[in-house]
């Protein structure tokens, strides 16, 4: 029994290291440039078209979209490299001077064309082609090589679909969450007791450290959202995009709030040295409200990739749960400041200042708030969408794809699904 669960356990991890979206990508990307090789070795007259799986091998990007794209601009950028070089070996030759014109020229040009950061890659072609000495058999060779290599990168995408990184961005979004919550979690323990002004600006200097952090998940979700961008394998590709982007957005706002709550804790720790931030029973209630935001923040992570976890169900009901707890604590906590405050009226700015914090932070992760704004996205989306491609827009409606079935698999009531 213990070796079949063995057994079981490693075909998992197998299973799961062939789903990996790295191993994916390695393998799709060698696979092109091998297909590549093989076709440029009958169609091009060198003896080692390198140029075919070196074009495959950049144009099979990580998602279908950037293929599609990049593989036109790479393109685009050999072929005005060539055609440069092929001008210039007819009128000069290659000289030093007539190579430096060439660069200048390649560069100029590669940016009239468009083909953003290839820019370089037209100075490397024009250079190539320019230095052998049979111009013109070998500038087509290259262009052939090219249009092979870029032709079988984006058949590789569409017979073999790229990865989808939603899963990565949804860990990325939780991971997020997760640090947002210890830090939290600290931040309470250390208002309840004594906090020195230099444990408090050790926990400024941390929350300023999550902008690092926000950065990391914000491409990690770029990475994703071009991923979804017509890739045949997901559904309602725009609907997630705009849940993940809406939710980071929601948790990059409560980072900026935590950021100037742990400013207002530093302050006041330096007007009441020695003396404790609060009361001891203000102090308690105020670690007890950080911790239960603290859980109510990894349970909207949770709830913004619902469609990844597996206890979507119950993410939105518990999230309500932990909001309604925490808004009777914050009304306890505001009932003891106002009485510290009237004992003690010229220093009432910064306990208000806390109290204002931990609002804004409960009503970015009101549900209620949370559907609002993944409509009003979703209703821009759409607006940008139908401008932009009005043919295709018409096409989905007649499909039976409207806005409505968007909002619908949203979710219902507070639920983004």
């Amino acid at each position: 029994m213990r070796e079949v669960r063995e057994w079981t356990a490693q075909a998992g991890r197998i299973v799961r290291k062939r789903r990996d979206p790295v191993v994916v990508q390695t393998l799709r990307s060698a696979t092109a440039a091998t297909i590549a090789y093989v076709i440029a070795l009958r169609l091009s007259p060198e003896a080692a078209p390198l140029t075919a799986p070196l074009t495959a091998l950049l144009v099979v990007q990580v998602t279908l979209y950037a293929t599609l794209t990049n593989g036109f601009r790479r393109v685009n950028a050999v072929v005005t490299g060539v055609l440069l070089a092929i001008a210039f070996s007819l009128l000069v030759g290659l000289t030093w001077w007539s190579l430096a014109l060439l660069l200048v020229a390649s560069l100029a040009v590669g940016r009239l064309v468009r083909v953003e950061e290839y820019v370089p890659e037209v100075a490397i072609s024009a250079m190539l082609v320019l230095g052998v000495t049979t111009v013109g058999d070998t500038a087509w060779a290259r262009v052939v090589e090219t249009l092979i290599g870029a032709v079988v990168g984006l058949a590789c995408n569409l017979l073999l679909a790229p990865p989808v990184w939603v899963e990565e961005a949804g860990e990325s979004i939780g991971d997020l969450a997760r640090r947002l919550r210890q830090l939290m979690l600290r931040m309470g323990e250390e208002a309840a007791g004594g906090t020195p002004v230099e444990r408090a600006e050790k926990q400024l200097h941390e929350a300023r450290r999550l902008d690092h952090d926000i950065v990391e998940v914000d491409a990690a979700l770029r990475q994703a959202e071009d991923s979804l961008r017509l890739n045949p394998r997901v559904q309602d590709s725009v609907l997630h995009r705009v849940v993940l982007r809406t939710g980071l957005d929601t948790l990059e706002i409560c980072t900026v709030v935590l950021r100037v709550l742990a400013r207002s804790l530093t302050d006041l720790a330096k007007e009441r040295e020695p003396e404790p931030l609060f009361e001891a029973e203000t102090g308690a209630a105020l670690e007890q409200l950080l911790s239960e935001i603290a859980n109510a923040v990894v349970s909207f992570a949770v709830l913004v990739t619902t469609h990844l976890s597996t206890s979507a169900e119950s993410a939105e009901e518990r999230l309500a749960a932990e909001l309604r707890t925490a808004a009777g604590t914050r009304d306890k906590l505001a009932l003891l400041l106002r009485e510290e405050a009237e004992r003690a009226p010229g220093h009432w700015q910064l306990p208000g200042a806390v109290l204002a914090e931990v609002n804004r932070i409960l009503d970015e992760l009101d549900t209620e708030h949370r559907t609002r704004r993944l409509f009003e996205e979703l209703d821009r989306v759409s607006r940008e969408q139908r401008a932009r491609m009005p043919r295709l827009t018409r096409l989905r409606e007649r499909l039976g794809v409207t806005e409505q079935m968007w909002r619908n698999r949203a979710g219902f009531g507070g639920r983004s699904r």
